[in-house]
């Protein structure tokens, strides 16, 4: 009787904390939907004579029309420049990152211990102190302006480095990669064969985090690119709003509530991999 008790003021506070977090999509939502005079008299649907006392009549969908068919903002391009950058940068920083732990973890070297400390007090520079030197940087190889300027920066992140480190000495065993070297495995096909299945968990969320990083990335694709055409989803929102006066607020919700699309998708599509241990499939004890 007291587990059942228990159990049943668990599920109501996880139900509850459920719908608190849900609440300010379903607010977006709801916005996304409505007219200016609307968004402004209601906090949801609007009001009126409808079922359940909703104005079903008022709903539109304007605003996502208006998004995809606006003459100063091309928002589907912008999406998909977004999808380019994240999942480009994404993939390529979690490949660079597994190598670089996998190297500081498992070789020894004469530099090994230099080049951990190197990545950890890159950690603790700002990332904003970066800019005018990578700006700088990126003018002397002719990268300005170029898709190429905002991937190369972030390819090799310090925080990643250190992370696959940390993961490849607590979930791999060195009798595991011996085992492979002596079978005639080449090291080459120990990392993508043997490494990589035991840090999935790690790779997963570690994607997920670079492709929010760089799907939600403002500044630095304003200070790289000069072509509107080339502009990713965020600046495309900033300038959306600002086509608008910040005065229709439907359009503004609409284009949030697009831009989060993606990222729920792929956040339900890792989700295990993001919340499984990190020793998940290792040899343990």
């Amino acid at each position: 009787m007291v587990d059942r008790f228990q159990r049943a003021i668990t599920v109501i506070f996880l139900w509850f904390f459920a719908i608190l977090t849900l609440l300010p999509f379903f607010w977006m939502l709801c916005g996304s939907f409505k007219n200016t005079g609307d968004f402004l008299t209601g906090l949801f649907l609007p009001q009126g004579s409808g079922l359940f006392g909703v104005a079903w009549d008022r709903l539109t969908w304007d605003n996502y029309r208006e998004i995809f068919t606006n003459e100063r903002v091309n928002f589907f391009h912008s999406g998909m420049n977004s999808v380019f950058l994240a999942s480009v940068t994404s993939l390529l920083a979690t490949l660079a990152s597994a190598m670089g732990g996998y190297a500081l973890a498992k070789f020894n070297f004469r530099l090994r211990k230099p080049i951990t400390a190197l990545v950890l007090l890159t950690l603790l520079i700002p990332p904003p102190l970066l800019l005018a030197p990578t700006y700088q940087l990126l003018y002397w190889l002719n990268l300005l302006d170029t898709y190429t300027g905002l991937i190369l920066p972030a390819a090799a992140p310090a925080f990643g480095v250190f992370l696959f480190r940390q993961a490849i000495l607590n979930a791999i065993s060195n009798d595991i990669i011996d085992a492979a070297r002596i079978d005639g495995c080449g090291e080459g096909r120990i990392f993508f064969s043997i490494i990589l299945p035991l840090v999935r968990p790690m790779m997963g969320a570690f994607l997920m985090i670079t492709f929010l990083a760089m799907w939600n990335n403002f500044i630095t694709p304003q200070v790289v690119l000069q072509t509107p055409e080339k502009f990713p989803l965020a600046v495309a929102i900033v300038n959306l709003r600002e086509a608008y006066n910040m005065q229709e607020y439907g359009i503004s919700t609409a284009s949030t509530l697009f831009s989060i699309a993606p990222i729920a998708c792929l956040f339900l599509l890792l989700q295990r991999e993001y919340l499984s241990g990190l020793t998940s499939g290792a040899v343990k004890g």
